[in-house]
């Protein structure tokens, strides 16, 4: 949706400049795709294609008197309490996922490249990270050398944002020589653009030629490449869409290579034994009963595992840093205590000046990592935390009470839904930061199995809860791959963050209208509209309140769970040793390249999670660019 949005906003935007009041640029194409992007989502995030329509399907015994169909201004309040808290909670989470770790967020990395192409700028993913510069020139210079450093990256991203480029200074040429010089880099350039715009239309234009060609055939998107047998047996299809050998390709090679990994594991190896041994009985790709159900659990077990031991690892990092930053605070008092006794003649004067000789490059070191964690932009163009944390609160309430005024659900069961959804909300975050895929469905299904114990026998709530889960984790992941797109292109996250919300809410008026219009057209579910995810969620929902979990699926649960909590404890020792090289066994691996290749806990998970056609054109894409 990134890419089409920016695209398009563009294609309309590009030809309408002459009457804007300002030049169409670079930030203000990614505060479009932002504020589109968030409109066109919203059907998604409040349950309009899942959770709505399996409210609707369940049987008169199983709603216990609550509403189950709603009306217009209904639908809308139902929206307005979905629509905000991922939003909010999304803001905290831009520093640590996209500034820190630098996770890739593939769609929004294409999205800024493709904006950078039809702008006529170098590929943002290119360019030197002038921040690590300052960092270390900082760190050589001391506080002073600091401050000049943060003020030339400073001075760096306004230019950016202003779409000026300052040349460094060179010698003074004759004025022919100087003209030949522009006109060849003029040439250069706009060959370049050109080359790159034709690439873009011509990738754009037959990968859209697939998606309507499998839409008429749809027997392409699911070609047996493996043989007949695994094809109908096993679910082994091959779907060779472009725009996932894309994805692929901006994941990188190790990402899809594990992904591939957990395919196999999952749809070679797991599905096969539970469905051979009567473990899962149902038809393959089944929610319920088949192996797909089954394999559900582990894949879910390996992404909640990494996730917690990952954010646990990244906390006490924090609690570092804070101790780190609190102790500058006590050295800087300490200088300036020792400072005012050498002016008053009192203590030792070689002692003081040893001090204040050892005080600054603590400081400077300090300060430096402070700014490689936290200067990525002007602070005018970050959202305030009273915004954040307030717009969370006041999100919270609306929810609560929202959602108590529709189902009669208990507000305090609804902030439990909330709280919960946070969490699973960074969980979704990650996986899309690495892999381009949000698993929003399996969020919402451990959501759903929470509260089968805190609402037991209750489907409508148990629907609710999953509903908000789902909505957290999308709203949040959208925004992040937005807050990545303007991160590359030097965009405001506060203006991005209000197209975020002006879309969102415009978007929920207009959903609720276009679902009650589908409705009346064509009968919900039917054969135009099946609605299968609306099937999933009320198939679990029924089946987490009255069934136990597959039957042999905690032992394997445990075992893969232990696995990858273990993994990343050892990648960390790994990476904190400072070897260049590691010896295992007879082998000899340098450091960078097994952390390259490290297993990810999120990529295996979402490779089992996925059927296999979702993974292999990935992967694909990935090998051949590597080749």
């Amino acid at each position: 949706m990134s890419l089409q949005s920016s695209l398009v906003g563009f294609a309309v935007f590009k030809a309408l400049e002459h009457v804007l009041d300002i030049p169409f640029g670079p930030a203000e194409n990614v505060v479009l795709q932002s504020t589109a992007v968030a409109t066109a989502t919203m059907p998604l995030a409040g349950g309009f294609v899942g959770i709505l329509p399996a409210l609707k399907m369940l049987e008169p015994g199983e709603a216990g008197g609550m509403r189950t169909v709603l009306n217009y201004g209904e639908l809308c309040a139902w929206g307005l309490a979905l629509t905000f808290f991922g939003v909010f909670f999304a803001i905290p989470l831009r520093k640590q996922t996209i500034v820190r770790e630098k996770l890739r967020f593939p769609s929004g990395t294409a999205t800024a490249q493709m904006i950078s192409v039809l702008h006529k700028m170098p590929d943002p993913t290119m360019e030197v990270d002038a921040l690590a510069v300052s960092t270390a020139v900082a760190v050589a210079v001391g506080p002073q050398g600091n401050n000049s450093a943060v003020d030339a990256h400073r001075i760096r991203r306004r230019n950016e944002q202003s779409n000026t480029t300052f040349e460094p200074e060179t010698e003074p040429e004759t004025e022919p020589e100087q003209e030949d010089a522009d006109g060849d880099r003029k040439f250069v350039d706009d060959v370049e653009w050109v080359t790159k715009l034709l690439s873009l239309l011509v990738a754009f234009l037959l990968s859209g030629c697939y998606a309507l060609l499998a839409y008429f055939f749809p027997v392409i998107s699911a070609l047996p490449v493996f043989g007949s047998r695994l094809s109908r047996m096993w679910a082994w299809n091959l779907m060779p869409s472009l725009s996932y050998a894309g994805q692929g390709i901006i994941m990188g090679l190790p990402t899809c290579i594990w992904m591939l990994v957990g395919s196999i594991v999952g749809w070679g190896v797991l599905s096969p034994m539970a469905k051979n041994a009567g473990w899962a009985p149902g038809p393959v790709t089944d929610w319920k009963d088949g192996s797909r159900g089954w394999i559900l659990w582990i894949s879910l077990a390996v992404m909640i595992a990494e996730s917690v031991v990952s954010l646990g690892l990244v906390s006490a990092k924090e609690m570092r840093n804070l101790f780190v930053y609190l102790r500058r605070i006590v050295d800087k008092k300490l200088g300036l205590q020792l400072s005012r006794r050498r002016n008053s003649g009192d203590g030792d004067a070689a002692g003081e000046d040893e001090t204040q000789g050892a005080l600054p490059a603590r400081q400077g070191v300090v300060k430096s990592a402070d700014i490689g964690d936290d200067e990525d932009v002007d602070p005018r163009f970050l959202i305030p935390g009273w915004i954040t944390w307030g717009g969370l609160a006041a999100s919270t309430l609306l929810c609560m009470g929202i959602v108590y005024a529709l189902f009669g659900v208990p507000m305090y069961d609804t902030l439990i839904a909330v709280l919960l959804a946070l969490p699973l909300a960074v969980l979704g975050v990650r996986a899309l930061g690495e892999t381009d895929l949000n698993p929003v469905s399996g969020i919402g299904k451990v959501s759903q199995v929470v509260f089968a114990g805190i609402m037991p026998g209750n489907l409508v709530g148990n629907l609710v809860s999953g509903g908000i889960a789902e909505a957290g984790a999308q709203q949040a992941g959208d925004l992040m791959q937005d807050l990545k797109t303007g991160h590359l292109l030097n965009a405001s996250p506060r203006a991005q963050f209000a197209g975020q919300m002006i879309g969102s809410v415009f978007s929920v008026f207009v959903t609720a209208g276009a679902y009650l219009l589908y409705n009346r057209v064509y009968p919900i579910p039917g054969p135009q509209f099946p609605v299968p995810t609306a099937q999933v969620w009320l198939d679990m929902a029924r089946l987490v309140n009255g069934h136990p979990l597959p039957p042999h699926v905690w032992p394997f649960i445990i075992a893969f769970s232990a696995a990858f909590v273990i993994l990343p404890v050892v990648a960390l020792l790994i990476k904190q040793s400072g070897k260049d090289v590691v010896r295992v066994g007879s082998w000899t691996i340098r450091t960078v390249t097994l952390q390259r290749w490290w297993p990810s806990g999120i990529a295996f998970a979402i490779g089992i999670y996925n059927t296999p056609n979702f993974t292999l054109m990935r992967a694909i894409g990935a090998i051949v660019t590597a080749v």
